[in-house]
């Protein structure tokens, strides 16, 4: 599944690819000219042949209650940012928030906490 033009290079799109990190399926969004590899299937980085560097992995903001859905990413791709809502625990009560998020270079994404 293709889900847009890669923002950081002029020919790749980005595809949904599987993986499994602590036991669990997870899914990435990367670049078709970003090539990973693992030694321990926990750790991901950069194969020397990769020539991008674009990923999102879905439950970036899993300390937050949320996993990024297919149409989130894609309006990141468009947009270069997107409203989500996260969930914060405290004193034993859960509070939902809305935050925008935005591309990230080194992280995936970002949250923007101060707007």
């Amino acid at each position: 599944m293709h889900l847009g033009a890669c923002p950081y290079c002029d020919d790749g799109i980005i595809e949904v690819r599987e993986k499994r990190v602590h036991g669990k399926r997870v899914k990435l969004f990367a670049c078709s000219n970003a090539h990973w590899k693992s030694e321990d299937g926990e750790l991901w980085e950069l194969r020397e042949d990769a020539t991008c560097s674009f990923r999102i992995w879905q439950n970036a903001l899993g300390r937050y209650g949320k996993w990024l859905s297919y149409a989130e990413v894609r309006t990141l791709l468009e947009k270069e940012e997107v409203e989500v809502t996260l969930v914060s625990k405290r004193y034993g009560k859960k509070i939902e928030y809305e935050k925008k998020i935005i591309l990230n270079r080194e992280y995936g994404v970002s949250v923007l906490w101060d707007e």
